[in-house]
């Protein structure tokens, strides 16, 4: 499995060499053609490789060699595709009697053997017309080793108190909150994205929540879903009703109501304009029994919008003086400023000076120096020469993007390709680690190194993202492991910045900018609201696919053809919506390695998905799962938590490592019993209900047989059901 990452930078020209090489193999030794011309090919992209990933790591490239690198990249995706259909048809005749010959055949005639060779001619002529300037260099290809969270970095997000610099404004916040005053008053928190009006939100309401009723803390991004929103805090505030039977404006009386006679504290963090504000006022009445609002913006112009009587205050975050900005830099590196080595005083200086006093950068940049050797000179003088004239006076989105750039371009390959990924989650979310690593997996960003599995290959590189500061643990365990992160709204940007001159991910949040790119796009986060993608884009390369935001909109699945990834949620549509979304044909697309959907009342589903023979992960919520979906052999995680009745056959699933909401009372005998052949169990989540004795027999003679198993969870419809979060423990 080494050696077959997708790269940001190299599209995914390690795994199409891994599948040149098995046209290369013993089966086909016949055709000797055929595999002269395929290892012509495979050395030319080699080289082509090594090149790119050399380019990957140049500050500026000239025009000519830029377009060059972007148009191997592509053409690496194209080629895998023409390989892939290929395979796919062999795969089809493999089942048939007189394979190899009739294989042979098909090769002699293939026109996927043409394409492929029409294709390499256009790259060979490419790199014919760039080799004539540049020389080719080789560098090392990343390597994995088991990786460890580092509690420093823990701590600093576990404990927003332990941040220097928050005490002065969060105890101005809480003084001003916290007196006998009736009416509802409102702060205002203002300041440069960065500066930590988040933390200090968050400080605030851990201090004050316990005075309240009830209490809420909602992020609100740039381009917020409504209904969403709405519904995390009516969810938070304790409203009973079911989010999913009511229309807005029913919400907004429910929520109301749940109020009236409550003292309430809500955080709504990261306004950005006055007409999501206008909403969220409308659910928070003046009630007159000392309830609180705290409302973080980036815009004063929207904060002084907010204000709507004599009850507000402004606060405008500053940043750090240099007295904590050294602190929170030195306390990262070498737990105090006077652990510092005297060589490296003077230029921690300037460092420090074009960080600006902005927490963000401080963290980020520290975090940079203390993932390698702390003590080079060099390396000091190397980043504060990488960042170059950015003024710590002028905290503008260029020059933070400059800082937080830096600790990107100092990321080894495959840690860039995982990072830029994070950009496929809509803002403000808070992430699961194992499906974030599951999706990593699927796309084929980890390789695997010697010793360890895939999984654990990939926890390394979350747990390295999380060493630098890269992403924020959100839910920590008492042990340190994290559990769910979340990226910082700046980083985000960095993210779809570099996500878009790599081709990596499109945003489609407005169907006129899509239709104007040029590239094809290679994985779509879909965020349009009652619209459709003109006609002119082409969905078929389109291998990863998430619809966080429930548009029923979505393109046709015929439309796809090398989906490896396919997320979709539609739970924020009410029941009085009677139309159905058309995914019967997501068993059509054979790349498919993960799907998960949301609000699977309003889809039609396969009933048979036995054709997707690569898919790992298969996450619904609905009450039907296909009937053929034991004879999936790579199927490693399975989450159904409404189904009625599992199909019989869950004992063939020996691949699968966990199984979660399985549940006795949906299961015949023989599906208890055949629980016991699943050894490679790590994780299963089991529901128990009034069984039968001979159930319960049969369950625990299975139970007793999961040699591998790691963690079991038992519950019963009326004391435990977890199905969104246990893939956190």
């Amino acid at each position: 499995m080494a050696g077959i990452m997708v790269s940001a930078s190299t599209g995914v020209m390690n795994s199409l060499l891994g599948k040149l090489a098995t046209l290369m193999g013993e089966e086909f030794a016949k055709l000797k053609n055929l595999r002269k011309e395929v290892k012509h090919i495979s050395d030319e992209l080699s080289s082509m490789k090594d090149a790119l990933e050399r380019l990957a790591d140049v500050d500026e490239l000239d025009i000519q060699t830029a377009r060059w690198r972007d148009a191997v990249r592509e053409m690496s995706y194209d080629i895998e595709d023409i390989i892939d259909d290929f395979m796919c048809k062999i795969g089809e005749k493999k089942k048939k009697s007189g394979f190899v010959h009739d294989t042979i055949q098909r090769l002699r005639t293939s026109r996927a053997r043409h394409q492929i060779a029409g294709q390499i001619e256009d790259i060979k002529k490419i790199v014919r017309e760039t080799s004539e300037r540049r020389e080719r260099y080789k560098v090392d290809v990343p390597t994995s080793c088991n990786v460890a969270v580092d509690q420093r970095v823990v701590a600093l997000y576990e404990d927003a108190a332990k941040l220097v610099g928050m005490d002065g404004p969060t105890n101005e916040v809480v003084s001003w909150l916290k007196d006998e005053e009736k009416q509802l008053k409102v702060v205002l928190i203002v300041g440069f994205g960065g500066l930590g009006k988040t933390t200090l939100a968050k400080e605030v309401y851990h201090k004050l929540k316990g005075e309240f009723h009830c209490g809420a803390f909602v992020p609100v991004s740039q381009k917020p879903n409504i209904p969403k929103l709405l519904h995390s805090l009516s969810t938070q505030l304790g409203c009973q009703q079911s989010f999913h039977d009511c229309e807005l404006n029913v919400l907004l009386d429910q929520v109301r109501e749940n109020l009236k006679n409550k003292r309430y504290l809500v955080i709504i963090d990261d306004l950005w304009d006055v007409s999501a504000w206008r909403i969220i006022k409308c659910a928070t009445p003046e009630n007159n029994l000392g309830s609180r609002l705290i409302v973080t913006t980036r815009i004063r112009i929207v904060a002084e919008a907010c204000c709507f009587g004599h009850h507000e205050h402004i606060l405008e975050m500053k940043p750090l003086s240099g007295e904590d900005s050294r602190k929170l830099f030195f306390d990262r590196i070498f737990f105090s400023e006077e652990a510092c080595p005297v060589q490296l005083r003077h230029v921690s200086v300037d460092i420090l000076k074009k960080c600006g006093g902005l927490p963000l950068a401080i963290i980020s940049i520290s975090s940079l120096l203390a993932s390698g050797s702390s003590n080079q000179k060099e390396r000091w003088e190397h980043v504060q020469n990488s960042l170059g004239s950015v003024l710590g006076t002028n905290l503008t989105l260029e020059a933070i993007r400059q800082i937080l750039n830096l600790s990107y371009k100092n990321l080894p390959h495959h840690l860039k390709t995982c990072f830029l990924y994070l950009g496929m989650f809509p803002e403000d979310s808070e992430i699961l680690k194992y499906e974030l690593v599951r999706l990593w997996i699927s796309e084929g960003f980890v390789s695997k190194a010697h010793g360890q599995s895939l999984e654990q290959t990939a926890i390394s590189y979350f747990n390295e993202l999380i060493n630098r500061s890269l992403i924020q643990p959100v839910e920590i365990k008492t042990d340190g492991t994290v559990l769910t992160c979340k990226v910082h709204d700046m980083l985000l940007d960095l993210i779809l910045y570099k996500s878009a001159e790599e081709n990596f991910i499109t945003v489609v949040d407005n169907p006129d900018s899509v239709a104007r790119q040029l590239q094809k796009p290679r994985r779509m986060l879909f965020s349009l609201d009652g619209a459709t993608l003109p006609g002119v884009v082409n969905m078929s390369e389109v291998r990863s696919f998430a619809n966080y935001r429930g548009s029923m909109h979505i393109p046709s699945l015929a439309e796809f053809k090398y989906l490896r990834v396919f997320i979709t949620d539609f739970t924020s549509f009410s029941a009085d919506d009677n139309r159905k979304i058309d995914l019967t044909r997501l068993c059509e697309l054979y790349q498919l390695r993960h799907i998960r959907i949301r609000g699977c009342g309003k889809c039609q589903l396969p009933t048979q998905i036995r054709g997707l023979q690569k898919l790992v992960t298969f996450d619904i919520d609905g009450s039907c799962i296909p009937t053929d979906i034991f004879h999936l052999p790579h199927l490693l995680f399975l989450n159904a938590p409404n189904v009625e009745r599992l199909p019989e056959g869950i004992g063939k699933m020996t691949s699968l490592q966990q199984l979660h909401n399985f549940h006795t009372l949906c299961a015949s005998l023989d599906s208890v019993k055949g629980l016991g052949e699943l050894t490679n169990l790590s994780i299963l989540c089991l529901g128990t209900g009034f069984s039968e004795d001979v159930v319960i027999d049969a369950l625990n003679s299975s139970l007793g047989k999961l040699c591998n198993l790691e963690w079991l969870h038992i519950f019963t419809p009326s004391v435990s059901f977890i199905p969104e979060t246990l893939a956190n423990e």
